[in-house]
């Protein structure tokens, strides 16, 4: 095994992509959070799903055509996907917070302590099973995304109640890493094609 392709190496080059990703996916929502403020408050953990699933949708529909007419790339969709997860995840830990308006600052600890401990999980799972990941397709992230989605609705209809499965929040914490997942795995597409 070269130097180059040992588990050591791979992993510091995940944590150096996926910390690039998160870096995208936090300056997009802190913009947008300039100009919108947090109006994304109002949503519901069910609105949030069908943001998420709108999204995989769109990437799905348009792998399967080929050809897209609204000239956003599937990139800004896992973008997008990755901060609704994180919104998804601050909306369950402040369901009874009242106070839609919070200040920047704050929105922006919330969502570092959310990508930081999603990390924490990509890391661990990664340690077990061997940066499969690496294998897939990106159609297989999207699928498993929308599987995702539809959990979570699922477990909402049980009324947040699960008897051996993991609950809503899990079900973020994978959709956000698979969809960075899918960013690294286009930005390594992108610069293939760049030195070809």
């Amino acid at each position: 095994m070269s130097a180059e392709s040992s588990p050591d190496v791979m992993s510091n080059k995940t944590s150096e992509q996926y910390d690039e990703a998160v870096a995208d996916c936090k300056s997009t929502f802190l913009a947008k959070a300039k100009d919108y403020g947090t109006a994304w408050r109002m949503l519901r953990i069910s609105s949030v799903a069908d943001q998420i699933y709108i999204k995989a949708e769109r990437i799905r529909t348009v792998d399967s055509k080929g050809t897209m007419k609204v000239e956003e790339g599937i990139d800004k969709e896992f973008l997008g996907i990755v901060n609704y997860g994180i919104i998804g995840l601050i909306q369950i830990d402040h369901r009874e917070d009242t106070n839609l308006q919070l200040p920047l600052e704050e929105i922006e600890k919330l969502y570092d302590a959310k990508s930081t401990e999603a990390k924490k999980l990509m890391e661990s799972k990664n340690h077990d099973y061997g940066e499969a990941w690496r294998q897939m397709k990106i159609s297989s992230f999207t699928d498993l995304i929308l599987v995702k989605i539809l959990r979570i609705n699922q477990i909402q209809t049980n009324d947040g109640k699960t008897i051996v499965s993991e609950g809503i929040e899990a079900n973020f914490y994978d959709i956000i890493n698979y969809a960075i997942f899918a960013l690294i795995k286009i930005q390594e597409e992108n610069e293939g094609t760049a030195r070809n």
